[in-house]
């Protein structure tokens, strides 16, 4: 006995895609029937906060901002031209670097044997300059204290 051309399953995807048409076409009808909202019947607003709502968020009161302090110290030229003081709490001769302790701010500052104008070694005191690199913060003009 020969199977027929057309199984169960074929009926079922073809009554499938004739309800998905039908249904496309009723939509689309809808759509035609149904009047169109208007802009202000599809704007929304969002307040400060970001929640969204259908009516205009109330006006804030602009700031004044020659009110506005900065709590910020500016530093003077001044300052900047004074090099730092601290101890050399570590230095290796054979690698070429070592740290320097900041007097002021205990900050642990990386020493390079390219930044130093004389040999320094482990507890000395010396004076330098900071400059910030790829890798954070090193000395620079580094000088023992007399």
């Amino acid at each position: 006995m020969a199977k027929s051309s057309s199984t169960s399953n074929k009926k079922d995807r073809e009554k499938r895609k004739q309800k998905e048409r039908k249904e496309k076409l009723e939509k689309k009808a809808d759509r035609k029937n149904t009047k169109a909202k208007t802009f202000d019947e599809m704007i929304a607003y969002v307040d400060e906060f970001g929640r969204i709502s259908s009516t205009p968020v109330a006006q804030r009161v602009p700031v004044d901002l020659d009110s506005i302090e900065i709590s910020v110290t500016r530093q003077t030229a001044s300052e900047e031209a004074e090099p730092k003081t601290g101890t050399v709490f570590s230095f290796d001769e054979t690698k070429g670097y070592g740290f320097i302790k900041d007097s002021n701010s205990n900050d642990s500052i990386f020493v390079h044997s390219s930044a130093l104008s004389t040999p320094i070694k482990a507890g000395n005191k010396v004076t330098f300059d900071v400059e910030k690199g790829d890798r954070g913060f090193y000395a620079v003009n580094v000088k023992l204290v007399v």
